[in-house]
Formats: structure tokens, C-alpha cells, sequence
């Protein structure tokens, strides 16, 4: 799965091995894709707890195209009142190359004093912004002084953060790490232009 670079029929393999409702994913997909070429792809399949401590599954595909960005996100839910079997929702969004704001790879590697160049870290979190979400923090502002009782305002921050997928070697194998570093690559890449 380190190959990034490939067709739609690879992406479709990599839907399939997957193994979450790969026909419903795989449709998504499609309608999003068309007739554009695959460039680039990661499939990231990974379980989630809900507050009953549930186990859910939650399907994140990201595909490269010349123009565009693909994000599906399915998402299994519990069933529905009455109802004996869960359901799934499946969202998809296409991102044109030129909205795309930053992309930030974090790497997380152990013993960085003992660090070799060209060895993979053993986390990835790639984080993609295009200006869809934007988070506000504020908080009250303070001067310093402990026994100041001024209103000094508030201070914030904004951060834009619409997509982040974190893989781990432990977690996910060192091909998934590799194949989302390979893929930020590619995203980098085709956003410089």
C-alpha cells in the first residue's frame, strides 16, 4: 500500500481491503471522482468509542486529483430507535487545489538525538486546511499582575483545521505512516503551484 501515485482501480482495491462497507464507500467515492484521475490516495479505517463506549467505525478516504481534493468520511451509527441494525453515513466533499490553505505534516519520532535521515517517523498527523472550519478559542486577557482586577478584554486564537488523520506505526503498521507521508507529499506538491 506505499504505492501513492496510481489509478482509480488501486484506490478501489484499497476501499475494498479495507473491509467497511466497501460498496457504499466505493460509490461515494465515485459520484465525488467522475471521470478525474487518480493521482494520489490514502484510505484510513479506524474504530472509534461512543459515549455508551460503543465500538464505531469511521472510514476517512482522501484522493488526489489534478484539480481537486476528495474527502469521504463514513461513519457507522448506532441503530436508529426501533431498529435492529446500525446505519452509516457517508459525507463527501470536493476541494479545488487552489482553496487549499496549508498542509501540515507532524511527525513524532522516538530518541530524536539517535535520529538517521530518510527513516520514517513512527507517527504522522496530516492536517489540511482549505478555510471550511475555523475554530475560535478565547479567553480572558491578563496583564501579569496577580492583583490586577482590571477588564483587560479577551485574547484568542483562530486556527483553521478542516481535516487532521493521525496514523502510528503501533497503530496502523509503518506502510500506513509511510503512505500518508507519500501522500502529503503529493498534496504539497500539487499545491505550490
Amino acid at each position: 500500500m506505499r504505492e501513492t501515485r496510481v489509478s482509480a482501480e488501486g484506490l478501489h482495491q484499497a476501499i475494498q481491503r479495507s473491509g467497511y462497507y466497501p460498496d457504499l464507500v466505493a460509490d461515494a467515492v465515485e459520484s465525488a471522482l467522475g471521470k478525474e484521475a487518480v493521482t494520489a490516495y490514502v484510505v484510513h479505517h479506524e474504530a472509534t468509542f461512543d459515549p455508551a463506549m460503543e465500538v464505531r467505525r469511521h472510514v476517512t478516504v482522501l484522493v488526489l486529483t489534478p484539480t481537486r481534493l476528495l474527502v469521504c468520511h463514513t461513519d457507522e451509527l448506532p441503530p436508529a430507535e426501533g431498529a435492529a441494525v446500525p446505519h452509516a453515513s457517508t459525507t463527501t466533499e470536493a476541494v479545488s487545489l487552489s482553496r487549499i490553505r496549508s498542509v501540515a505534516v507532524t511527525r513524532v519520532v522516538p530518541d530524536p538525538a539517535a535520529y538517521v535521515r530518510g527513516v520514517p517517523p513512527s507517527e504522522v498527523t496530516l492536517t489540511i486546511g482549505w478555510g471550511a472550519i475555523t475554530h475560535v478559542d478565547l479567553e480572558p486577557a491578563t496583564c501579569g499582575d496577580e492583583n490586577c482586577e482590571a477588564d483587560h478584554g479577551y485574547t484568542g486564537a483562530i486556527t483553521a483545521d478542516d481535516l487532521s488523520l493521525r496514523v502510528s506505526e503501533a497503530a496502523d503498521g509503518p506502510d500506513a505512516v509511510a503512505h500518508v507521508l507519500e501522500f502529503a507529499q503529493a498534496l504539497s506538491e500539487a499545491t505550490s503551484a
